[in-house]
C-alpha cells in the first residue's frame, strides 16, 4: 500500500541540488515512484518531483489527466529526464507544492523535445508542447535545483518575499503533511 510522503518546502536544502541519476529500476525505485504518485494525488498535484519529497534521485512525474481538458492525457514517469531542444514561448500562471499559497507568471518554451528512461531503463525520446511541457519543465527544473520563483521578475519577487519568509519558517498550512528536518 503506497503512503504519503511529506513534502519539502521553500528554503530546505535537498531542494537546491543537482539530483543523482538512477542507475536501476529496484524496489526501492518502484516504492518511491508508487509513493510519489500517491503523494501528489492527494495533495492535489499534477506533477512532483523526488528532491520534493527528500529524495536526491532524478525522478518526475507529470500527471495533468485530472484537469477535464486533459483526461485523456497519459502520466508521465520521467527518470533521468533531459530536455534536448525548446521552441517557442508563452507565460502563464505557476505554482508548486512546496512553495504553497504562492504563484507568478512564468515564461517557459511551448514545446520540448525530451529524452528519458522507462522502467526498463530504455532511453525514449518525445515532443511535448502546451501544458504538459510547461508542467514537465517545472518538474525537470526541481531536479536541477530550480525552483519556478527563480524565474520571477524582481517586482514579482519582492510581492512574495514575506510569503516566502513564512514558508521558510514553516508558518503555512497546507492539507497535505510537510516535511520537518
Amino acid at each position: 500500500m503506497p503512503v504519503q510522503l511529506p513534502i519539502t518546502t521553500y528554503g530546505m536544502d535537498v531542494l537546491r541540488k543537482t539530483t543523482n541519476p538512477v542507475e536501476k529500476i529496484d524496489k526501492n525505485i518502484i516504492e518511491l515512484i508508487d509513493n510519489m504518485f500517491y503523494t501528489m494525488i492527494n495533495a492535489y498535484g499534477i506533477g512532483l518531483a523526488a528532491p520534493q519529497v527528500n529524495s536526491d534521485l532524478s525522478i518526475c512525474l507529470v500527471d495533468i489527466s485530472c484537469i477535464d481538458e486533459y483526461k485523456d492525457v497519459k502520466p508521465l514517469i520521467l527518470i533521468n529526464p533531459v530536455i534536448l531542444d525548446s521552441h517557442g514561448e508563452s507565460t502563464k500562471d505557476e505554482g508548486c507544492l512546496s512553495i504553497p499559497d504562492v504563484r507568478g507568471e512564468i515564461t517557459r518554451p511551448d514545446k520540448i523535445f525530451l529524452k528519458y528512461n522507462d522502467f526498463d531503463m530504455n532511453e525514449v525520446k518525445i515532443e511535448i508542447d502546451g501544458f504538459l511541457s510547461r508542467v514537465a519543465q517545472h518538474e525537470i527544473d526541481h531536479l536541477h535545483g530550480k525552483l519556478f520563483v527563480d524565474y520571477l521578475s524582481k517586482e514579482s519577487m519582492s510581492k512574495v518575499k514575506s510569503q516566502l519568509r513564512k514558508i521558510q519558517k514553516r508558518k503555512v498550512e497546507t492539507d497535505y503533511p510537510l516535511f520537518e528536518n
